[in-house]
């Protein structure tokens, strides 16, 4: 026992060192030379803070919504509801949200409104929408603030972001991003 037990004491000792020491000192030191110096990405924005790469919610008709968070968009508790899409709890919530999109948007019919706009993601903090998410919300917007609806679809053409290294996934708009530049509008 005395054999095995010195040697796993110095294991012991030396992982301690190393993962309560050197490993956390050299993660920091990477976190330092990321964007936002390990704090994450923030953006200022009239005197407020803002974190664009955490969904929101933006639930006001004269802004672009977000997309739906099963988890309240807190980013402590990030996670999905974990219904499958035959679980009648999960189909009733997303009929619900279906239905408060079309009563804020009575021109839309059903079949337009994007999946995207209706279900979760599955961390529940989704900072973006896709194209067709923001362009089937410009008539009630361009209705409420007075503005054309042109005007509006040049703002979602200069917010789309390309795919990830050009092919990588879908074209996207960050909606934190889209509704600042929004209230800048004239």
């Amino acid at each position: 026992m005395k054999r095995n037990f010195i040697p796993s004491l110095r294991l012991t000792a030396v992982f301690l060192l190393f993962f309560s020491g050197f490993y956390t000192l050299a993660v920091w030191a990477a976190a330092q030379l990321a964007p936002g110096q390990g704090n994450g990405i923030t953006l200022t924005e009239n005197g407020k803070t803002y974190y664009p790469n955490i969904g929101e919610a933006f639930t006001q008709d004269r802004y672009f919504w977000s997309r739906p968070s099963a988890v309240g968009y807190d980013a402590a508790g990030s996670g999905a509801s974990n219904k499958g899409i035959t679980n009648p709890a999960y189909l009733a919530t997303v009929k619900a949200r279906i239905d408060t999109f079309l009563f804020h948007d009575p021109g839309v019919r059903p079949s337009e409104i994007p999946s995207d706009l209706v279900t979760a993601s599955a961390s529940g903090l989704d900072p973006d929408i896709s194209v067709q998410a923001a362009k089937v919300q410009v008539n009630r917007i361009a209705r409420l603030r007075h503005l054309n609806p042109k005007k509006l679809y040049g703002l979602i053409a200069r917010s789309t972001e390309p795919p990830f290294l050009g092919y990588l996934g879908p074209e996207k708009i960050n909606v934190l991003k889209l509704n600042l530049a929004l209230d800048q509008l004239k």
